[in-house]
């Protein structure tokens, strides 16, 4: 049996029994990390990845008991967006063969270090990861076991050697300021994300290009950085609506905080869009069930989440130790609903 596994796991001169020997271990530990099995002290995990680490070790073949999975890791799941990636995996998996396993691990930016151990028990076809960035022995664990992966990035920008699909933040933010302008605001506010996202600062790179373009000032203190979530987006409004001289609009950097934007003005009596004209980011499917319906950016996340599983199963024919590292951004649309009309304050 060892025999065997040595055959399959031989990379050029390397082999199981050599990463052993480096790393003075037995065979079988080694085998029990490559295999993401526990009962490993982490003192010798370590010691042993450093060994596959330096001599690149890679499986040339797929072991005959990978499981007809593709794992799609978010770091929470109640996000409105979930449903649309999760959907746009599950499409491509089934005309593979292949079933979705959901995953909930970690914070926005990597999975928790709990995550890569049961991955690598669990042995799937491939991993999509709903992340901005992966810890680079994360990377390298999944690399040598042959397990390809792919990140689908709305939140962020990846490290260049990860394959990711994302898609046009700036321009989604440019166009949306520019709506806001061409309906002759003067005032537009700005709920964006966190600030340590990519996306949340390429989205106010576009705000600020439009008002420019447009020969308006961005004011910083009609900025405000968000959480993507309907309460974030309520208080942040609250404090733009509550300034001396407010917006006659406020984009949001999400459709859930353009929610708490259009409660913020309900509770001070403003109407939109009479009074006040918000714009969301995303198109999720509720955007066009508000009231009034929402103005948003339309971030293709089923197609990006098609993207990224298609990207996967071609990785998983890559002959090449070193395939070429591949990036797909999507383009951002406006679609144009009823929160948005002409500004009805003139001069300002």
């Amino acid at each position: 049996m060892l025999q065997g596994m040595r055959d399959d796991e031989e990379l050029g001169r390397i082999t199981l029994a050599q990463v052993a020997q480096e790393a003075g271990v037995s065979i079988s530990t080694v085998s029990k990390v490559l295999n993401g099995r526990r009962d490993v002290a982490a003192p010798t995990r370590v010691k042993v990845e450093r060994v596959l680490d330096r001599s690149a070790y890679r499986r040339t073949t797929r072991v005959a008991r990978e499981a007809p999975l593709i794992e799609l890791v978010f770091h929470e799941l109640e996000s409105v967006w979930a449903l649309e990636l999760i959907r746009g995996v599950e499409k491509v998996a089934k005309a593979n063969g292949a079933s979705v396993v959901l995953t909930e691990s970690g914070t926005r930016q990597a999975p928790g270090p709990e995550w890569i151990e049961g991955v690598l028990q669990r042995r799937p076809r491939g991993v999509v990861l709903v992340f901005s960035s992966l810890p680079a022995e994360v990377k390298q664990q999944l690399r040598s076991r042959s397990i390809p992966f792919v990140v689908i990035d709305p939140a962020g920008d990846p490290d260049p050697d990860v394959p990711s699909v994302g898609s046009a933040n700036w321009n989604g933010g440019l166009a949306a300021t520019r709506h806001l302008v061409q309906l002759g605001h003067r005032r537009i506010g700005i709920i964006t994300g966190p600030e340590d996202m990519l996306c949340s600062l390429a989205r106010l790179d576009g705000y600020r290009s439009a008002l420019s373009m447009a020969g308006l000032p961005a004011d910083p203190g009609l900025v405000r950085y968000g959480d993507f979530h309907v309460e974030g987006g309520r208080g942040r409004a609250a404090e733009l609506l509550d300034l001396d001289d407010p917006p006659t609009a406020i984009f949001a950097g999400s459709d859930l905080q353009a929610l708490g934007v259009l409660e913020a003005a309900r509770l001070r009596e403003l109407r939109v869009p009479h009074d006040l004209s918000v714009v969301g980011y995303d198109d999720v499917p509720l955007a066009q069930w508000s009231s009034p319906a929402l103005t948003t950016v339309h971030q293709p996340l089923r197609q990006m989440a098609e993207g990224a599983a298609q990207m996967l199963m071609r990785l998983r024919t890559e002959e090449s130790e070193e395939p070429a590292v591949t990036r797909l951004e999507l383009a951002t649309s406006l679609v144009v609903r009823q929160s948005t009309a002409e500004c009805r304050q003139h001069g300002r």
